[in-house]
């Protein structure tokens, strides 16, 4: 019987370590198999004086990596909640390996590039992107937060655009992902979704109702888009989100976000709306879920600080 072929493909030649993942027909969405195969590699790479550097490959031309697995990470969750828990500490300590390397790491985006394809991305010490890219961080569509670090990027993008693309999840192109410090390269002008003071004039603060408020009553269309967007997402994720980036702005760097995304992780495996907002858009697909809060308003702000606190 001919074996499958694997998930996750290793080459080492001329002292380039090629990571790459080959799972095309899923967008090379990472299974926990698969990151545990990625974490061994890029142990062993890192502790082999014969590797100068690291690739990082996406397999299809549909895209780099649609992100982890979350229909299997969902199943976890049901059925074994601390094999859940520890399929993220591994995610997270692949992407701290990656921020931390003294090897030099290079990452090739194309296509769909989001959520845990981005935590094996963005925190490479080189980024190529291609002009076909489709940035996202969309987890707050599924009951999620932004997770694998990237709220760090966030914190740092220009004005509020960081807050705007966590709490949207909103998929951007190239010009958009330079603009914003995510990918290098020159951004000659202002991309048109991030043009004008609407972004910075309504996502100030740390507030998600006033946020809310003032993108409904703004005066540019974006804005009242962008509310009905925020609208159909989890209210809690969306909350969890805003103060997730508000504090990885205080935050010395990725690993610390790491840590906090871990916390996080650990409360959502607990109770969260993860396991509703997969099922609607993944598993039964009717595109309808049943959050816990009818909106944001209705999420109570202890609630959402209690998920930061470290379990005991």
């Amino acid at each position: 019987m001919e074996m499958p072929a694997p998930e996750v493909r290793t080459e080492l030649a001329d002292g380039i370590a090629r990571l790459v993942l080959s799972r095309p027909r899923a967008i090379n969405a990472l299974s926990p198999e698969m990151m545990h195969t990625i974490s061994v590699a890029l142990d062993s790479w890192l502790a082999d004086g014969a590797v100068q550097a690291i690739e990082i490959h996406g397999e299809g031309d549909r895209g780099f990596c649609a992100g982890a697995d979350v229909r299997a990470i969902r199943q976890l969750v049901l059925d074994e909640p601390q094999a859940a828990v520890g399929f993220f500490r591994e995610e997270y300590g692949v992407n701290e390996k990656i921020a931390t390397s003294p090897k030099p790491i290079t990452s090739y985006l194309h296509g769909i590039s989001m959520g845990g394809g981005l935590g094996l991305a963005l925190h490479c010490q080189r980024i190529e992107a291609a002009d076909n890219l489709q940035l996202a961080m969309p987890e707050v569509g599924i009951g999620l937060f932004p997770d694998v670090g990237i709220t760090w990027q966030l914190a740092h993008a220009p004005g509020q655009t960081g807050i705007w693309l966590a709490m949207t999840g909103t998929t951007i192109d190239l010009a958009t992902a330079r603009y914003m410090g995510l990918v290098p390269g020159a951004s000659t002008t202002v991309p048109e979704p991030v043009e004008g003071t609407w972004i910075d004039e309504c996502f100030d603060g740390n507030d998600p109702a006033q946020i809310l408020g003032r993108l409904e009553s703004h005066s540019d269309q974006r804005a009242r888009d962008c509310a009905t967007v925020i609208r159909t997402k989890s209210p809690w994720s969306v909350c969890v989100a805003l103060e997730a980036v508000r504090r990885a702005e205080e935050m010395s760097g990725v690993s610390e976000v790491l840590a906090q995304d871990l916390i996080l992780a650990t409360h959502f495996v607990e109770d969260s709306d993860f396991v509703e907002g997969v099922r609607a858009q993944l598993v039964d697909k009717d595109r309808n879920p049943r959050w816990r809060h009818g909106r944001v308003e209705d999420v109570p702000r202890e609630l959402v600080l209690a998920m930061f606190a470290q379990k005991s």
